[in-house]
């Protein structure tokens, strides 16, 4: 029932995305997603669908990512941003494009999971360092000292290079705003890698949570089963961040919206969270296009709004626990 739930939510915000903008649609206008485009408001729609196809599709990455990072680390602050993989990924695009001129979406893409990558096995390491090993708070401080490092050498490269800083900068902010077919083909066997990766891990997850030796006495092999989701996991932070840039929070607050609603079993988690991504990021976007008509916010403006206050929500309630 939850999930049909959900589903309904999902199609919902389809429906928005599809109808609001900076015209108007009506129910007669959807006749375009059958391919017919005889009127004007019929031709917004059609003009939008890459455009929502895009935002469900980079919520339901990011919100799946979100969900496996929280259940790796076992940190409820786990979060693609915060953990610093975003800023890893743009980072790498960003070089990329300084340095050899990369122009093709398959560059963008392998640049962009190759820095996901490298940060997220530096934040791993730094947190690593010293007793007690790579606890919780440990992962959250290497992650926001990695990623404000990460941002500051983003800037550097971009502010000398006249060429490209209208571009990056555009991007850097996170948005799904001229989305086209030709934009989204190349990254879906990626992202569907990826997905996959982290869907398999689920019972992995459940028995990680248990603790190490735990999940080791279970049968498990803990850093085959480490690896394997957070290979899945970068894939689909550094394919989502390559096509619409580094967007923030959906992958802090879906998977805390999808164990309030679905428990802490991840083989339910995870799939919740990739719907309620994919809504979230649609809703998202049709905030944008509302709250600034006739121009618009990009959307990675509007899940900072959302998710900063869930942030520090989230730390309060931590400390409180542990006083």
């Amino acid at each position: 029932m939850r999930l049909l739930g959900l589903l309904l939510l999902l199609t919902l915000a389809g429906l928005l995305s599809l109808g609001i903008g900076a015209r108007l649609t009506g129910l007669d206008d959807l006749r375009a997603l059958t391919g017919t485009v005889e009127t004007m408001g019929q031709a917004a729609v059609a003009s939008r669908i890459p455009r929502s196809a895009l935002a469900a599709l980079a919520g339901a990455a990011l919100g799946l990512a979100g969900a496996v990072m929280q259940g790796l680390t076992r940190n409820p602050l786990a979060d693609p941003g915060i953990l610093g993989v975003n800023a890893g990924a743009a980072l790498a695009v960003v070089v990329a494009l300084a340095t050899i001129g990369m122009d093709t979406a398959q560059g963008y893409i392998v640049a962009s999971i190759l820095g996901a990558s490298v940060s997220a096995v530096a934040v791993w390491i730094i947190a690593s360092l010293g007793a007690g090993g790579a606890t919780p708070l440990k992962l959250a401080l290497a992650g926001a000292a990695l990623s404000a490092a990460l941002a500051s050498l983003t800037t550097a490269v971009v502010l000398p290079r006249g060429d490209i800083a209208g571009l990056v900068q555009s991007w850097l902010v996170g948005g799904v705003g001229g989305a086209t077919w030709d934009r989204i083909t190349p990254v879906l066997p990626f992202l569907g890698a990826g997905a996959l990766l982290a869907l398999a891990s689920a019972q992995n997850l459940n028995l990680l949570a248990l603790g190490e030796d735990t999940a080791t006495s279970l049968g498990t092999t803990v850093w085959k089963a480490r690896s394997i989701a957070a290979l899945g996991a970068v894939t689909l932070c550094g394919g989502a961040t390559a096509v619409c840039g580094p967007i923030g929070f959906v992958g802090l607050v879906v998977p805390h919206l999808a164990r309030l609603v679905f428990g802490v079993d991840y083989r339910r988690i995870l799939p919740a969270s990739m719907l309620m991504g994919a809504a979230l990021l649609l809703l998202a976007d049709v905030a944008g296009r509302v709250v600034a008509r006739p121009g618009e916010l990009d959307v990675g403006i509007v899940t900072a709004f959302v998710g900063a206050p869930v942030f520090i929500w989230i730390v309060r309630r931590r400390r409180v626990a542990a006083l």
